[in-house]
């Protein structure tokens, strides 16, 4: 278990159950007030209101498990990427978002986006530019675009400290996540890889341990090798006869086993592999007839 940490100027606080789904790590620089990201622990968010004090939250990217205790802080800025300001300021905008088709499944998020995550329509006080450089006081911040995850998913890199904020390029056996409507296998690859060759000293992220004070160079091969995992799965059930969607996400290829909820784990199965079952079909190796995918020999 991860426990709150300084890097230099930049704190480490850990989301609530190891930084896992449905939480996420944040980080907090004290002398500017600004907090990114806000899906770790109620309680810690205010303890620094009453205490060092928060003047801005950023977050990194639009997702619920970032922004779960954002109302503690609606009083104050609001930074983000304004091609993300979308699913924030509406709450079917963000289902679109996401791909969510099935009413049933809209209907469940509908519900927890508001009861458990206090989803409600906001906007941006301000915008992240790419590759912009921000003076906090106790050190510098570039703004780092790299798309896939989300179109707009932003990391972070502290200058001084030698400090990666990689945010859901989280570096964890489950791998990345790919599946909004938006997403892209490609863009995420492209990005991680841009990532990794940051020179830094310290790499953090927003999920489960998230410390790595080490360079991470077999993690990150990890990490991207699940991709190509999942694809290598895929393509062996369609060995074995044509599938159709349903009986892909059946397969429980990403998630091991059928989980419940529906609305989340086979929502989830369908939105990653269907950007498997894309990317193989723009490569030529598969196509769809009928409503059913076959290889192509």
């Amino acid at each position: 278990m991860s426990i709150e940490k300084n890097f230099g100027p930049v704190r480490f606080i850990p989301g609530s159950n190891s930084g896992k789904y449905p939480h996420s790590n944040s980080l907090y620089i004290e002398a500017a007030g600004v907090l990114i990201d806000a899906g770790a622990d109620r309680a810690q968010y205010q303890a620094l209101r009453a205490g060092p004090g928060v003047r801005e939250v950023w977050l990194s990217h639009w997702h619920e498990d970032h922004f779960g205790c954002i109302d503690l802080f609606d009083d104050l800025p609001l930074r983000q990427m304004q091609i993300e300001a979308e699913p924030l300021g509406n709450l079917e905008h963000f289902l679109d978002w996401y791909g969510i088709q099935k009413e049933e499944f809209r209907d469940y998020w509908r519900k927890i986006l508001v009861e458990d995550f206090h989803f409600r329509p906001r906007r941006a006080s301000s915008y992240f530019e790419p590759g912009e450089i921000i003076d906090l006081g106790s050190c510098r911040v570039e703004v780092i675009h790299v798309p896939g995850h989300t179109p707009g998913n932003l990391a972070f890199y502290f200058i001084e400290p030698e400090v990666l904020f990689l945010g859901d390029y989280d570096l964890t056996r489950f791998g990345p996540w790919y599946g909004d409507r938006d997403s892209s296998i490609e863009r995420t690859i492209a990005s991680v890889e841009r990532l990794r060759r940051i020179p830094a000293r310290v790499w953090l992220t927003s999920h489960e341990h998230g410390i790595f004070e080490a360079p991470p160079g077999e993690i990150f091969d990890r990490y991207l090798a699940v991709i190509d995992e999942r694809e290598q799965k895929l393509l062996e059930y369609l060995r074995g006869a044509p599938r159709s969607l349903a009986e892909i996400v059946t397969h429980s290829i990403v998630y091991r086993k059928p989980r419940e909820p529906r609305a989340f784990f086979e929502w989830g199965e369908a939105a990653i592999m269907g950007k498997h079952l894309e990317r193989l079909s723009r490569t030529g190796c598969i196509e769809e007839r009928q409503g059913r995918f076959q290889l192509l020999t």
